[in-house]
């Protein structure tokens, strides 16, 4: 992989509501733009991060790696001749394992790909899931809640080529001086600004639609109530673990320069006011019309 010389502005665009009917194409002639997650659906970055299983796989199967570097969590390729073994578990009744697939695997088809990604439960569990509840599964699986998806479904992403997709577990080591080789665990945020810093070593970062929190009692994102996303009337996500992951970021990295986008800046409600436990020499605040003064 050919990492970018160090110097330069990457964008870090989250998926909060603060950046709603805001262009980033505005932003492509002034440094590197980073997304997470679906942001894919409306707009192409120049990297794309995804934790999730679900949204990892919907990223692969639209294509997204073979155009873009593309950082997933546990993505580990596997040769094809072992697809078959990993997939039956030891299941000797092929029919119902046929039958029971039909319903549950989530793949881009194999065609001439030497290697594959597969994340989900047993195939031996999901049978089991099925005969408990028939009447559920006889249902488009796509409809199920996404705690059931996660834990009745089989995702497999066949690598095509050319392929641009990486393993997380790759690229992380901690800057803590312990130089220890792993994935932090962290939600995909906080990881999109560990990659661009991987990748492009900036001299700032713009975190932009990474609002943490919410204006009103329901979740903050533009996605809610799509694919692989909650549903709109669902209460907020907890952010105390965004602030902690992009606060490990900030002391690790204290030469670069974070910059945090809000829509008004004016401490009116929790997405436009600091984070209490952001007190860095490193990291400020802003608003829009910063992005369209950039030189």
């Amino acid at each position: 992989m050919e990492l970018q010389l160090a110097g330069g502005r990457v964008f870090c665009i989250g998926n909060g509501e603060s950046r709603r009917d805001y262009s980033l194409q505005n932003l492509r002639q002034y440094g590197k733009i980073y997304g997470c997650n679906a942001l894919y659906r409306d707009f192409t970055p120049d990297v794309l991060t995804a934790v999730d299983h679900g949204i990892m796989h919907e990223i692969y199967h639209a294509g997204v790696a073979q155009k873009i570097p593309c950082y997933f969590r546990a993505w580990t390729k596997v040769p094809a001749m072992t697809y078959e073994p990993m997939l039956m578990g030891g299941i000797t009744n092929l029919e119902e394992a046929k039958d029971a697939l039909d319903k549950v695997l989530i793949t881009n088809g194999q065609g001439f790909s030497k290697e594959y990604v597969m994340h989900g439960s047993k195939l031996s569990g999901v049978i089991d899931l099925i005969k408990r509840e028939p009447d559920k599964f006889n249902k488009d699986i796509i409809k199920l809640q996404k705690k059931e998806i996660n834990h009745a479904t089989i995702k497999v992403s066949w690598i095509k080529e050319p392929d641009y997709s990486h393993s997380l577990t790759d690229i992380c080591v901690e800057n803590n001086g312990n130089g220890l080789k792993r994935d932090f665990g962290w939600a995909c945020g906080a990881s999109a600004g560990y990659v661009a810093i991987h990748r492009e070593q900036p001299k700032e970062i713009y975190l932009i639609g990474h609002d943490i929190n919410s204006t009103n009692n329901n979740v903050n994102n533009l996605y809610k109530g799509t694919k692989h996303y909650v549903a709109p009337e669902n209460g907020p996500t907890p952010g105390i673990n965004w602030i902690r992951q992009w606060k490990t970021l900030f002391d690790w990295y204290p030469d670069t320069k974070f910059i945090k986008v809000n829509r008004f800046n004016d401490g009116r409600d929790m997405v436009n006011g600091p984070i209490t436990e952001w007190i860095n020499k490193n990291l400020t605040y802003t608003d829009y019309s910063t992005l369209d003064n950039l030189a």
